[in-house]
């Protein structure tokens, strides 16, 4: 099975020696995705060889599946070693296109597929992951490491130290999408330029918008059993643009995070030991807020809290133009809930 494991991706790559000529790369990040084969494509040719890389579409290949075949056994013009990048191959199987060459690989050339996210059943992630000719390379959303290291590799080009309140925060705000997230780091650091550390009013004030701060205040205060507070946040974000059901899924996930939370409580571990080695990390300044949580929703609680957010996203979906009141209601009965625990 060539499929290498998430923590050994960054070093198996780089080992340009040891790789197969068939490397697929894939995932739901599909920014890390382009980044890991771009770096790789880099690698492996040479740089004062222009012609070293052919590059392909997956529309092409998956309409002339030979293309792909012809273009990996072709010798270089100057000689040397020639890779075949194929791009957007998530839209296309290209199954039929590989399994030539799995099955007789290219002696002077690599493949290096850039897919999207391919679910464990697609015919082209199977063919590679089995084939000892192939290396299936998966890109999962970073996690609190590779975050970390992140926003250290891109501070350092501008000789910039980080506060561990800015890093905080930038861990709530970022990991979904490596591109994304590098745009914002580097948006960051221009923006703290001329000053020694990135701070915390520096992220607040260029990165992303405050949309996921806002959805989590407004779950928090329900939680905290403050209808008002929640209800007009609720008002504030919808007139913002951002419809009730966002927010209700947000409200679904802080009771399901609450309720894994609360298991580990519930084992004997304390609360402040179970939030502060939560993961994704929480942001430092709502921790208080969730440690008070955690303290006066029973397990019992949070599963009808759970079951009543879940009903309720399922409903503004059914009634879109009633999502407002379906919201503000479920909102108001978690309030309630959380004021009859004291």
């Amino acid at each position: 099975m060539a499929v290498v494991k998430a923590s050994e991706i960054d070093r198996r790559l780089a080992e340009t020696s040891r790789l197969p000529p068939i490397i697929l790369v894939f995932g739901p990040d599909h920014g890390l995705a382009a980044e890991r084969a771009r770096t790789l494509v880099d690698k492996l040719v040479s740089d004062d060889d222009p012609f070293s890389v052919i590059r392909l579409g997956g529309d092409e290949v998956g309409s002339d599946p030979g293309r792909l075949s012809d273009e990996a056994r072709t010798v270089a013009l100057f000689g040397g070693q020639r890779v075949v990048w194929v791009r957007d191959a998530g839209t296309r199987n290209l199954a039929p296109a590989l399994e030539p060459l799995l099955e007789t690989p290219p002696e002077a050339a690599f493949v290096v597929i850039e897919a999207g996210d391919l679910k464990p059943t697609s015919p082209m992630r199977k063919l590679v992951e089995k084939s000892d000719a192939g290396l299936a390379v998966p890109c999962y959303s970073d996690g609190a490491r590779d975050i970390d290291r992140l926003i250290a590799e891109e501070a350092g080009h501008f000789g910039l130290q980080t506060s561990t309140e800015a890093r905080e925060a930038l861990h709530a705000l970022l990991g979904s999408d490596r591109a994304s997230s590098r745009s914002e780091i580097a948006k960051l650091c221009l923006y703290a330029r001329g000053d020694d550390t990135i701070r915390l009013d520096h992220v607040e004030a260029v990165v992303g918008d405050s949309s996921a701060l806002s959805l989590d205040e407004i779950g928090d205060a329900a939680f905290l059993g403050d209808a008002k507070a929640s209800v007009q946040r609720l008002k504030r974000l919808e007139a913002a643009g951002t419809h009730p059901s966002v927010v209700a899924g947000s409200a679904l996930r802080l009771a399901q995070l609450l309720h894994r939370m609360r298991a580990q409580v519930d084992q004997g571990v304390g609360p402040e030991t179970v939030v502060d080695s939560a993961q994704p990390r929480i942001f430092f300044r709502r921790k208080p807020a969730i440690k008070s949580m955690l303290k006066s929703w029973s397990n019992a609680r949070l599963i009808k809290a759970e079951r009543l957010l879940h009903e309720t996203v399922l409903a503004t979906r059914r009634h879109p133009a009633l999502a407002f009141d379906q919201v503000a209601d479920a909102l108001l009965i978690v309030a309630q809930m959380a004021r009859a625990r004291r």
